[in-house]
């Protein structure tokens, strides 16, 4: 081979590899800079779980074809070509590079790279571990190397990330250390909440209960790490704050607890303990394990009365000295919003306080968490009811619209467990159509051992009440379309929402599920 088609080969490789660091540089930032959720994608990709979708097929089918994964084939026929021509090779791993993973874009259409200084660092890093090895590679004139390390980029990424942490994890410090100082000033009361799910919703619940009182701050949006944490306090709190509605947020045991150690709580709502983060957590023990920590500090816990995991800890938290006030949806709980029709029936160690129009699209046992919050903090409740007429959906959240085409539209983007899948589909369900009812879906992530499982078992859900499925993407698409019966399939969330117009109009409805960053396959 000459000089100019050997160079070639080698710039055709750095360019390969040049596009697989802005994918998982992408996914690393997506992924909150967790080494281990990053090779996760990674393995998903390089395994994929079902067929690749070429077209939206929006065909009913009930087969899924295993799929091959093209990217791993052509690396290892790459490897194969550089033994015998050397250079060749390092041509074929680029170009496959280049493409592979296929469907993976590298600029992405749900979410773009952002070079912060942190992402800024992690690129540096990861560039100089790719050229030191390639170019060792290389100078050895061992093309099937090269190739190897080219191969094995997300694992680059994921070692500049480790190598970083103690040094992000002090450059936070200074942020925490500061949040901890202005707490310590200010001083106000402190309500921590967290669950598997409904945190959010009941934390903008409880701040707008809380409405009518000066000095309420609550962390923004989903800000429920330490980093989110401490930004809210450094950047939110006034100093005439007098109550900060904190949300915890946890993806294994330690975490809250490190959180309550510098922003101590008073009083902590529990929402639920609920399959999500299983892939992370591992199991439901170790979700319950993990949120409990939230009740160390606190002098009064709130808990979803509900739940039944959350119903044990009834008795232990009174037996080491705390007040704790259960909430729910059924009238033997402390403080109750049970729903009648199209009404509420609020009510206070049983008796009835008020008698409410339902809130569509709002859960009543998120509104008695955040009800019984505010009794933790001394306002009666007859205040606070008076302020629910002001609650309002959280968006993405189960959210119920109609299209100007008459479409009624369920938008649930941001839920991915079985409990608000289940509820959702039920919305649906009970929303008063006359057509036709489609359930846009990925399906259900992070679920660890039960992925396949939760899936099959939603979508079968969705066949027994009558609803059709159109599935999205191929993350879960086997396990959906073998619990359903005539599943449609679609690419891309765009191509169901483009079926969905085309073929729905007034008196249908659509419940539009989950919706997947596009770094899930």
């Amino acid at each position: 081979m000459t000089l100019a088609l050997a160079l070639a080969a080698d710039l055709l490789l750095l360019l390969g590899v040049s596009c697989q660091l802005l994918r998982w540089w992408r996914v690393l930032q997506r992924e909150h800079y967790i080494a281990s959720s990053l090779l996760a994608t990674w393995w998903r990709w390089l395994v994929p779980s079902a067929s690749c979708v070429v077209g939206a097929t929006l065909r009913p089918t009930t087969r899924v074809r295993v799929a091959i994964p093209a990217g791993a084939v052509a690396m290892v026929a790459a490897l194969v070509v550089s033994v015998a021509w050397g250079s060749m090779g390092l041509a074929v791993a680029g170009v496959t590079l280049v493409v592979f993973p296929w469907g993976l874009s590298i600029r992405g259409r749900t979410s773009r790279l952002a070079f912060t200084r942190r992402m800024t660092t992690v690129a540096i890093v990861s560039v100089v571990i790719v050229v030191f090895a390639l170019a060792l590679s290389l100078v050895a004139r061992a093309a099937w190397l090269a190739i190897l390390v080219a191969s094995l980029v997300p694992l680059w990424v994921a070692l500049a990330t480790v190598t970083l942490a103690p040094l992000e994890e002090r450059s936070a410090q200074r942020f925490v250390d500061a949040a901890s100082t202005r707490l310590r000033r200010v001083h106000p009361r402190v309500i921590a909440i967290t669950g598997s799910f409904g945190k959010t919703s009941t934390k903008n619940h409880l701040a707008t209960l809380l409405g009518g009182m000066s000095g309420v701050v609550a962390t923004p949006r989903s800000f429920n790490n330490r980093a989110g944490l401490s930004r809210s306090i450094n950047e939110n709190m006034s100093d005439d704050t007098r109550i900060f509605i904190a949300e915890m947020g946890t993806y294994g045991p330690g975490e809250i607890a490190a959180l309550c150690e510098w922003c101590p709580p008073e009083i902590s709502v529990v929402t639920a303990i609920g399959e999500v983060h299983l892939e992370r957590m591992g199991s439901l023990d170790n979700i319950e394990r993990a949120k409990r920590e939230i009740t160390t500090t606190a002098s009064t816990v709130v808990l979803n009365g509900d739940d039944a995991r959350l119903a044990g800890w009834v008795a232990p938290l009174r037996a080491q000295g705390k007040t704790v006030i259960t909430a729910g949806t059924t009238p033997s709980c402390d403080v109750s919003v049970v729903s009648h029709g199209d009404e509420w029936v609020i009510s206070e160690a049983g008796k009835p306080v008020a008698v409410l129009p339902a809130i569509r699209s709002i859960h009543p046992t998120n509104v008695a968490c955040a009800l019984a919050a505010g009794v933790a903090t001394g306002v009666a409740i007859t205040d606070l009811t008076s302020r629910v007429s002001d609650i309002a959906p959280v968006a993405n959240r189960a959210v119920v619209a109609t299209a100007a085409s008459g479409v009624m539209v369920i938008d649930d983007t941001f839920n991915a467990n079985p409990v608000s899948a289940q509820a959702s589909l039920d919305t649906l369900m009970n929303l008063p159509l006359s057509g036709r009812r489609v359930v846009v879906t990925p399906g259900l992530v992070e679920m660890g051992s039960r992925r396949i499982s939760a899936n099959e078992e939603f979508a079968r859900a969705v066949s027994d009440v009558g609803a059709e499925l159109i599935v999205v993407g191929r993350s879960n698409a086997r396990a959906l379309v073998r619990g359903s019966r005539g599943a449609r399939r679609a690419r891309r969330r765009d191509d169901a929402v483009a079926w969905v117009r085309a073929n729905l109009g007034s008196g249908d409805g659509v419940l539009y599920l989950n919706d997947l960053p596009d770094h899930y396959s």
